[in-house]
This record gives C-alpha cells, structure tokens and sequence, in this order.
C-alpha cells in the first residue's frame, strides 16, 4: 500500500501508531536543527518533523531538498504536538519519519495554492489543475458531488429511473444557436450537440417510461456571463399522467431533500406567483423575493400636471427605498448615474424624500405640490424617513430599469443575504411572444409546451394573450429550474407549430418523428429541468458558476488551459467534406 492513512485523519489517539502518508508538500519550514513540513492531500494536512539527533541524517537531507508541491511518501510514528494547532483537525499530533520518498519533484507553481491565493482567475484557469488542489475549489467539487448524489436518491426514492439520451442528434431552428458536428461519413450532413433532451424525453413517456431523469450535459451557443457557459448541467426530468401542481410538489420536495441533506436547512414554503404580477411588482419573471420593495404605479396621480417626461410616458413607476430619507445629494446623484448606465437605458430619476416631520422635499418641487407628493406616498405605503425612487417611460423598458434599480439598492442596504433563501413558482407565462425582427410569434419556452386550457379558444383570435401552462423556479432572484405540461396530442402540436410560422411541411421536416409518435398513445406528461451549475453556485454562495465546474470555459468561451476551440488540420476537414477556404479564420 502506498499509504495507511490519509492527511486528514490521524488524532490524538493515534499517537504511536505507525503510519505511512503520501500528498503533496504545501510548505516546509526549515529552523537549521529541525524542519517541519505541511504534507497535503484533499483530506487535509498533516506536520511532519525532521530533528537533528532524531532523525536519519539522510532523510533531514531530502527533506532540505524538497519544494512546494513535490509529491512524496513518507513513514513514521504518530507523536504528540509540542505546538498545537487549534486551526487544523490534524493540529494535535505530527509525524517523525523513518522513511522518506520524493515521489515526484515539482517545478515552482505559477500562484500559492493556499485558500488565499495571489493567482489571478486567467492565470488559475490556465492551470485549473493546479487551483483545482486548493481547499475553496476542491469543496465546490465536494459540494457538486454530494448535490448530484442526494439528487439520485430523492428521485430514486419515488420511482424514477435515470435514462441517457443521445448527444449526436439533430439541429432545430427554435431555442439558441446549436453546436454543429459535421458527419465525416455523410458529407454536407451535420448533427448538432443538444440543447435539452426535450424531444428524447418526452418520446420516453411515449414508451411509458412514467417517471424519467438524467442529470445531462447540454451545449448552447450563446452569448457567455457568469451564469452561463457554452456546456452546462441539467437535472432534466418529465413525468406522466400528470398536472401541473404534481410537478411542481415533486419538485418542491427534490428542492427541500437538497437543502436539507446539503445545507441543514428547512426551505420553507414556495408560493406561486403569477408572471403578470411578477412583471408588475417586481419588473422581473425571476424576483428577488428576499426583500419588499415593490414597484408602486403612479400613473393616476402624477400625470397630468404639466410635467411632459410623466404625462407622455406609457408608465410611471417607483420604489420605496425604507429608511434612505437622509440620502445626500451625492448619493442620489449617484442612484441617478446608476440608471443612466447604456446597460440599464433610463434617461433620469426622479426623487421623493419623506421628511421626519411629515413634508415632502422632491426634484420635481416645481410641478408637484405637498398634496400631491403625499398622495405619491400613499401609493407607497411610505413613512417619514423614507425615499421614493421614480422612472418613466415605455412599460417593459421602465419596469427593467426599475428591476435593476430595485436590485442595486438591496445590495446596498444589505438585502440580499446570500445565507437567506427565498422561494418561489412563478407560473402563467405568456405562452407566445411576438418578434419585431422575424415578424411572427417564438414559443416563450419551447414549441412543445401547452397551452393553459382556460385559454385555448384565444389561440386563434388573439394568440399573443394566451398563457402557457408553464412554470419557472426562482431561488433568490436566480432562475434555477423551469418546465411546462406538454402538448400530447398531434393536431395540437399542428396547431401550435401553424401559430410559430411553420409549414406542414417544416414541421414535418423538423419534428416529424414526435407527431409520429403521437399517434401511438402518448399519455398527458410534463416536467422540468433545473439548471444544475446554478443550483450549486447557490448553495455554495458564488455568483459564478464557473466555480463549481471542474474544468470551465472563460468569458470568452474558450478552454485557456488546453487551448480550445483551436483549428484542426486539412486532412480532417478533407475526410469530413469541408473546404477551408470557404471557412473564415
């Protein structure tokens, strides 16, 4: 054996046992007549002391002769530690070696790997196998797993079975870019790396497959940011004979299973709310519900009295920030700054503080009146000592502005407590929405979800009012899983594919192969996928997923540690029937 024990294990009461260690050598310390080295595994650390007098004078020798991150083996005799070290589990006890073995030498690594680095995140990426050995990294990984196993055993548990889908399958135009693998024995002829295996499933309870999962690899080419990379995880599950709430409490309980077995934490309950309100409150279909700070609509007492930039505006808008009435010019100029940002597009703001002796002090003084800023403030439940903040404009674009404002404030006064976890559904999307660009209706999820049943005589007058029967799970301002109950039936499915622009013959074309299967006895189904990478950035308290990913692509979606994407030579674009000179570099 190469080793008896791991770094992280040895205690008090293993004093005099004999012991062989093997890991890599974090740090020595070298006092002339003694040396002590910190040998590290992902268990943990573990001291080991090499005395003049007490130890072989060769082994004092190799000891001087070793570097950072040098793999070695050593045996010895657990003993006492005259020094104790309350900061690491192993800090009782140390090992005097009688053996010693450099297993490998190591050159200078590029950053300290300690939790503490001085390695930047490019520097880190470019030798992730070298950050993957310090402790922050290596418990995402620990977090990673421990969610992905607690997953199988509460799905599991209630009979689901984990089917794998295919990863070469076929390219279709809704959604995001695919990823294309050209067929080197079919020229011309491509498949595409999947997006979700949404059409696989649903085939699986065509086969009556009743309760399916898969934790699943999925591939979109779009635009990269910190919750997104060009490979991802999802937990994707579908389910048959079912409604909606029997999705939504299935998974309501795999959410509290996860919190529970990986946090120690009662989750709480999940209200549902609609996308209409969620859009009105919030300015968001994903609301951080951590805090209040609803929107209040002020269109009925602040038009209309002669102030042009609120009485041309399609809406009028605000927030009560709790507390802020003190904020100095500085400080709302700042706020102003903010929501003029080109990300955020508002062209102003507009302030109301609430003084503690019951007055209104606003930068709209000179066309609103005591009486009618008090009237703002009733519309806002707001009290001396608070701030009222107000956009306007075009509806959609003043309510995400005013998400985005909602959202800086509560990172301002501390709202936002990463510990703290709030729930929630949000439920009745659109089912359609229109695109200037195309001139036609897109599936706001996918060609494949139902319409709510309330609604259907509205798909053919009005298509763009109906709502889906489709629902999205909000942890913390963060979409972290979404779903719908599906279409079963193909002359709906013909229905829907008519109301998003394609022909007969398209969609015979692009999803022949599922309205085929529909005339076989395909049961009511829905599900759900949750973005899983997310999940765990949630759990762990990052903001990136990158964090939790093993082997992650930068911003730029490239793999800088092994150079990828990169070019490949002509005889593989020969073999596959592709020209390089009609390819751009």
């Amino acid at each position: 054996m190469y080793r008896t024990h791991n770094c992280g294990e040895l205690r008090i009461e293993d004093v005099n046992k004999e012991v062989t260690l093997c890991g890599w050598v974090q740090k020595t310390r070298d006092k002339g007549g003694m040396i002590w080295i910190d040998l590290r595994d992902r268990y943990g650390l573990t001291q080991l002391i090499f005395e003049e007098g007490e130890t072989a004078a060769d082994l004092i020798e190799k000891a001087r002769n070793v570097g950072r991150e040098f793999v070695i083996r050593c045996s010895g005799k657990v003993v006492e530690r005259f020094s104790k070290n309350e900061n690491v589990a192993t800090g009782d006890i140390e090992i005097k070696p009688t053996q010693f073995e450099i297993l490998n030498a190591s050159q200078v690594p590029p950053f300290i790997i300690e939790d503490e680095t001085d390695g930047g995140e490019d520097l880190r990426m470019k030798y992730r196998y070298l950050d993957l050995r310090r402790n922050p990294v290596r418990k995402n990984m620990q977090l990673r797993h421990q969610m992905l196993k607690e997953t199988r055993n509460y799905l599991d548990g209630i009979d689901f079975i984990e089917v794998e889908t295919p990863v070469l399958i076929k390219s279709t135009p809704e959604g995001a870019r695919d990823f294309v693998v050209p067929s080197r024995i079919h020229h011309g002829e491509f498949y595409a790396l999947p997006q979700s295996p949404q059409t696989f499933k649903q085939l699986l309870m065509v086969s009556g497959f009743d309760k399916y999962f898969q934790i699943v690899k999925c591939f979109r080419d779009e635009d990269l940011r910190a919750d997104r990379q060009p490979e991802f995880t999802q937990i994707d599950c579908e389910m048959s004979f079912v409604t909606r709430d029997d999705v939504l409490n299935t998974f309501e309980g795999l959410v509290r299973h996860l919190f529970q077995e990986v946090k120690g934490i009662d989750i709480g309950d999940f209200p549902r709310m609609s996308y209409a309100d969620a859009m009105k409150y919030y300015g968001s279909d994903k609301p951080d519900t951590r805090f209040e700070m609803k929107f209040a609509e002020l269109n009925e007492v602040a038009q209309g009295k002669g102030f042009n930039v609120f009485d041309s505006a399609e809406l009028v808008v605000g927030i009560n920030a709790k507390g802020c009435g003190e904020y100095s010019r500085k400080q709302l100029d700042a706020l102003t700054d903010f929501v003029k940002r080109p990300q955020i597009g508002a062209k102003g703001l507009v302030y109301v503080k609430c003084n503690a002796d019951g007055s209104f002090k606003s930068s709209v003084d000179k066309f609103y009146g005591q009486d009618d800023l008090k009237e703002w403030a009733e519309k806002f439940g707001a009290e001396p000592g608070d701030l009222l903040l107000v956009l306007s404009g075009e509806k959609q674009h003043t309510r995400n502005a005013l998400s985005e404002l909602r959202l800086h404030m509560g990172d301002i006064l501390g709202l936002r407590d990463k510990d703290k976890f709030s729930t929630l559904w949000v439920v009745d999307f659109p089912l359609l929405e229109w695109d200037e660009e195309t001139n036609r209706y897109h599936a706001m999820h996918h060609p494949f979800t139902s319409p709510n049943l309330e609604d259907m005589e509205l798909l053919d007058k009005d298509p763009g009012a109906v709502r889906a029967n489709a629902y999205d799970m909000v942890i913390n301002g963060t979409e972290v899983g979404g779903g719908s109950i599906r279409i079963h039936d193909k002359e709906m499915q013909k229905t829907m594919f008519r109301h998003l622009g394609f022909t007969d013959d398209e969609a015979k074309e692009q999803f022949g192969f599922l309205m085929e299967a529909f005339e076989f006895g395909a049961p009511p189904h829905g599900g759900i996928a949750f973005g899983f990478d997310r999940l765990c950035s949630l759990f762990g308290g990052s903001d990136s997923i990158r964090d939790f990913i093993a082997f992650p692509k930068n911003n730029a979606g490239r793999d800088v540690m092994i150079n990828s994407p990169s070019t490949i030579d002509s005889d593989q674009l020969d073999e596959l029937g592709l020209d390089l000179k009609k390819i751009e570099v």
